[in-house]
């Protein structure tokens, strides 16, 4: 059996590795397709739960977006993150010498995952994508692949008692006959107001901008990146898909850096609504075009801005259910329009001089996708096929009209769709699709969002591009929630196979039960979390009034110290003795004590301390922050171990959120 391929000795590879041709079958417990964030946390799960395990990358990169440019990560709320999830921005935060880490390099992300599957005994597969799938029933007995260099050829076939669906696409579901919808739902599919057709502000062109090439020339045809669409009537549902984009890593270090240079068909004509955009809206600076989001060691994480940017709108409708070669060839004119745009605004004499100067001092970095000329291979799949399962997720379930019972992981992001169509209104210029909705605390995802109906296929899990309507999957779809998704499926899958019965017949309870006692999925200590939602565990004194947002998971306290000395003791009752690394979760606001008094009990002694807030640096979406208060060696002792904060020393309000408690033996 051919054992993991490292993603950087492609070469070595060509050397050593036998042919697959001469290995035309192999059978495991777990076939997992699609290399994404979920699909590393699915493989590394299963196999360390003892199963057999192979992992299938149509490509030569694993962790999709989370290495492929998506350094700075979209969260919502730090409460959803857990499990292998978790342990990975740990390690993030290791590699920069931070707790937990949010921004990061691309190269850092692939290091991780390939580490993940270094110290797991599953097999890897790079460079082969779906050919066909067998069923016997409701039961997938087997797949077919082909090597992406010699495509429509069978290349090997592997047989699995469970198969797993994490690739952004959704092609073994659909090839498995599992029931799934491409584009947007009506609202009145299942009573939303956020679905299909939107014209609202965000990310949108400016009024009066004209549409044709010559200006008021309808007969001079269209300008380049403007469909002949209908605007149809708000709500109404159709085929279209929410634009793809490269999240674009550059440098500004002059040593690693490679200049922009003119790339594959070049036509700056294409850019021409960004010159018109212009013209309303005058640049002041690149970050007028681009969100403009820096990382570590002077890189970027670029992403849409305004009415035209990075978003190839409308060019990405055939995507979801096209074949392998359209699809690279969707993905070719993706990296020319984005390469394009930053030559562009490089070199183009109608862009501002000082924008010009600004953006010739950035460039691709030498150090990143070395194996791609030093462009990500990953587009950004923001939305393709989507499950229709056991239970459809909804707008309902994302603002707590309707909450599940049954839950694998917690989603808390703003439901967000890009823009979906950009076409004439009213004589000018408009991008539709755009929704960014929020204000809502976590909810939970159901167990039947990721299985398929019982009376299609019984042993497949899809984690990824799970059961939900268009705009819930908005809120769903960030890569911290594809990877607790993946944990949770296959752990699922492990049960199904302990038990012999059905993906759905798993008791989401015994799912749960396992997922709490070994997050991490390779039986280190887990975390102990002590917030103020667990009222039998924390004690309160004084006047404590809800917190207004950025708090971590569903509420949090505070106090004013105007009121009053208050306090609130986080009793870790189940604490075993061992030496751990307590934080406290500090979510700032305007009126943040700059410090406050807290006391920490070990079991045996106490120590008073003040914990000086002034300095302390958030990074990232989010507006809170883990604060540490130091390392302490828990006794065991008869009384149980605490922490106490108290407004006395401080001036202003203090947050009583959430206490964590690390152990320092279990970190990796």
């Amino acid at each position: 059996m051919m054992k993991k391929i490292g993603l950087y000795a492609l070469l070595i590879i060509l050397i050593q590795v036998p042919c697959l041709a001469d290995e035309k079958e192999q059978t495991y417990d777990i076939c997992i397709y699609g290399g994404t964030s979920a699909g590393v946390a699915a493989a590394y799960t299963a196999a360390k739960a003892g199963k057999s395990v192979v992992l299938i990358e149509p490509g030569q990169l694993l962790g999709g977006m989370s290495s492929g440019g998506l350094g700075q990560t979209d969260i919502g709320n730090k409460y959803v993150v857990r499990g292998l999830a978790l342990d990975f921005y740990r390690k993030i935060g290791k590699h920069y010498g931070t707790f937990e880490q949010w921004i990061f390099e691309p190269k850092v992300a692939a290091a991780i995952f390939n580490q993940y599957m270094e110290q797991c005994d599953a097999d890897v597969y790079y460079g082969q994508v779906l050919l066909n799938v067998s069923k016997a029933g409701t039961v997938i007995r087997e797949i077919q692949l082909q090597s992406t260099e010699k495509l429509g050829e069978p290349s090997m076939t592997i047989r699995a008692r469970i198969f797993m669906d994490c690739s952004y696409e959704g092609d073994l579901m659909a090839k498995a006959g599992v029931s799934y919808h491409v584009g947007r739902e009506d609202n009145k599919v299942y009573g939303e107001t956020l679905n299909g057709v939107q014209l609202l502000e965000g990310h949108q062109l400016p009024d009066s901008i004209d549409p044709y090439v010559v200006r008021g020339d309808p007969a001079s045809g269209l300008l380049w990146g403007i469909q002949e669409s209908e605007l149809l009537p708000k709500g109404t549902g159709d085929k279209k898909i929410q634009a793809y984009n490269y999240r674009i890593t550059l440098t500004n270090v002059p040593e690693n850096r490679i200049a922009i240079a003119k790339p594959d068909h070049y036509d700056p004509e294409r850019y021409e609504l960004l010159r018109r955009q212009k013209e309303k809206q005058p640049w002041k600076a690149l970050r007028d075009v681009f969100i403009w989001s820096h990382m570590p060691n002077g890189k970027t994480d670029i992403n849409n801005r305004n009415g035209f940017s990075t978003d190839m709108i409308g060019m990405n409708w055939e995507y979801p259910e096209a074949d392998y070669a359209r699809r690279q060839e969707i993905i070719k004119a993706h990296e020319d329009y984005t390469k394009g745009l930053l030559y562009f605004v490089g070199n183009d004499p109608s862009v501002p001089q000082v924008i010009r100067d600004e953006m010739r001092q950035w460039g691709y970095p030498k150090d990143e996708y070395v194996n791609h000329n030093h462009w990500s291979p990953q587009l950004y799949i923001r939305e393709a096929r989507r499950m229709v399962g056991e239970l459809v997720m909804t707008q309902h379930h994302c603002q707590g009209r309707e909450v599940v019972t049954d839950a694998v992981g917690y989603a808390a992001y703003t439901m967000d769709s890009h823009n979906c169509d950009r076409l004439v209104v009213n004589g000018m210029v408009k991008n539709e699709g755009n929704v960014e909705v929020g204000g809502f605390p976590p909810f939970p995802i159901s167990y039947r969002a990721i299985v398929p109906k019982r009376n299609e296929v019984t042993n497949l899990l899809v984690p990824v591009c799970l059961s939900a309507s268009h705009i819930a999957f908005g809120s769903i779809r960030m890569e911290p929630v594809f990877m607790v998704l993946g944990q949770s499926a296959a752990i699922a899958a492990c049960l199904a196979i302990d038990q012999d019965i059905d993906v759905q017949e798993v008791a989401v309870s015994e799912l749960q039960e396992i997922l709490e006692e070994n997050p991490k999925a390779d039986h280190r200590q887990p975390d102990v979390l002590i917030s103020t939602t667990d009222s039998h565990a924390v004690q309160l004194t004084g006047t404590w009034e809800k917190g207004s947002s950025g708090g971590y998971g569903h509420s949090y306290l505070e106090a004013n110290s105007k009121t009053g000395v208050s306090t609130a003791k986080f009793v870790a009752a189940l604490l075993p003795a061992g030496n751990y690394d307590i934080y406290t979760y500090f979510p700032r606001t305007a009126e943040s004590a700059p410090q406050f008094d807290y006391t920490v009990y070990n079991g045996k002694t106490t120590v008073k301390k003040q914990l000086d807030l002034s300095g302390v640096e958030i990074k990232g979406q989010t507006s809170s922050t883990w604060v540490p208060l130091g390392r302490y060696s828990v006794t065991g002792g008869e009384a149980p171990a605490f922490v106490e904060i108290s407004t006395a020393g401080a001036e202003g309000v203090v947050a009583a959120n959430a206490m964590l408690f690390v152990p320092v033996d279990d970190q990796q």
